[in-house]
């Protein structure tokens, strides 16, 4: 991964995530040139309500199967408005107003991806946003739609946030970051500036939080306490680590609804939870024999990386210390958010978003559009 110098000034951006486990929109502050990373600041989490959550699942649930609707249109501007509210709090947090902003990163809410395989040709992905109401809401001009470009490229379209980690990473390598959201990623680092792999792992925290909540109607299992007390079928999880999805080479990426409960479904509460959590974390150790050198450790961000349950298991079936990235002096709540502000620029300045080690594409390729509330600001 080349990595040039760019005679560019820095600027100021918020970049804005809300992931796969629905649960709420992180903003970050951020300033960089799209190469070097000037200054992280504040970021804060804004949850969504409990009755947005439970329409937004929903539609996302049925989304495969249904086309445009009135609903959608009127949940995205909801959507977008709430990515709005977001940027205006970490603002007031700040002490800044929004003039004092030159971009925004805005991702979206994914509703289903479908990437790129062989024998289905080009891929699919739909992240839902209004980039131009948002420019419109917060009078800065807005990137948004990253996704794209890159599938039609031909690339998976996932992970985008190797290209953030490689210009964090500093110390030992090779180095592995897991990303435990709703779905899990890594990212490999290895000891030449140029060497960095990213892929989907399998299923994150989504299948454990679908879990609880239709058993118990909670939204997560907290700090893993319902696993712990269950028993892990480990001869379930040998069964499904033979999907086909596990020995295909990366780059490669998932859906949120790729994997479902169905092959969980006999099992009792507390020993579903604990052979989920198990699952997510044989995924990951699994996902490590594609690494070209294995890391000494495996720094986790994300929401799993609260889940000491998860770390344990992650760490005993791969056989490598897992630590939070958090001991790295990265943000791991953040992280997300300030990739998508660093990618902001960097799509604003039409530098590559993507390689061929992180989404499969054949040549590096920029991504994303520019929605501006004034023609010609920058």
């Amino acid at each position: 991964m080349n990595v040039a110098v760019i005679p560019f000034k820095p600027l100021r951006v918020v970049g804005l995530m809300s992931g796969t486990s629905m649960d709420g929109i992180d903003a970050a502050y951020m300033e960089t040139d799209g190469d070097r990373i000037i200054w992280r600041g504040s970021a804060v989490t804004l949850p969504y309500p409990p009755e947005f959550r439970a329409r937004l699942g929903a539609f996302i649930a049925a989304a495969p199967d249904r086309g445009v609707s009135k609903l959608e249109a009127g949940l995205e501007g909801e959507l977008t408005d709430r990515h709005g509210a977001a940027v205006a709090h970490l603002l007031a947090v700040l002490g800044l107003a929004n003039t004092a902003l030159d971009l925004v990163g805005f991702h979206g809410q994914t509703i289903w991806h479908r990437p790129t395989s062989p024998g289905r040709g080009l891929g699919a992905t739909w992240q839902m946003g209004d980039g131009p109401r948002l420019a419109g809401l917060l009078g800065v001009p807005v990137a948004f739609d990253f996704r794209s470009a890159d599938v039609a490229a031909g690339g998976q379209g996932a992970p985008l946030v190797p290209v953030y980690h490689a210009a964090l990473a500093q110390g030992d390598r090779p180095m592995a970051i897991l990303n435990v959201g709703g779905v899990a990623n890594l990212t490999w680092i290895g000891r030449g500036s140029e060497e960095v792999l990213g892929f989907d792992t399998g299923p994150g925290n989504g299948l454990i939080d679908d879990w609880l909540k239709e058993k118990l109607g909670l939204a997560m299992d907290r700090d893993g306490a319902l696993a712990a007390k269950g028993r892990v079928h480990r001869d379930l999880i040998a069964r499904m680590i033979e999907h086909p999805f596990f020995a295909r080479h990366p780059p490669k990426s998932l859906d949120r609804f790729d994997f479902t409960l169905r092959e969980f479904a006999h099992l009792g509460v507390a020993d579903g939870a604990a052979t989920l959590t198990a699952f997510t974390a044989a995924c990951a150790a699994e996902s490590l024999k594609h690494c070209p050198e294995r890391p000494k450790k495996i720094f986790v961000t994300g929401g799993g990386r609260h889940n000491p349950t998860l770390m344990a298991e992650l760490a005993r079936q791969s056989g490598i210390l897992a630590a939070p990235v958090d001991e790295l002096g990265w943000d791991g709540d953040a992280l997300e958010a300030e990739a998508f502000a660093y990618l902001a620029v960097r799509c604003l300045r039409r530098m590559p978003l993507t390689y061929p080690g992180t989404t499969g594409v054949t040549t590096p390729v920029t991504g994303g559009r520019i929605a501006a509330p004034v023609e010609g600001r920058h």
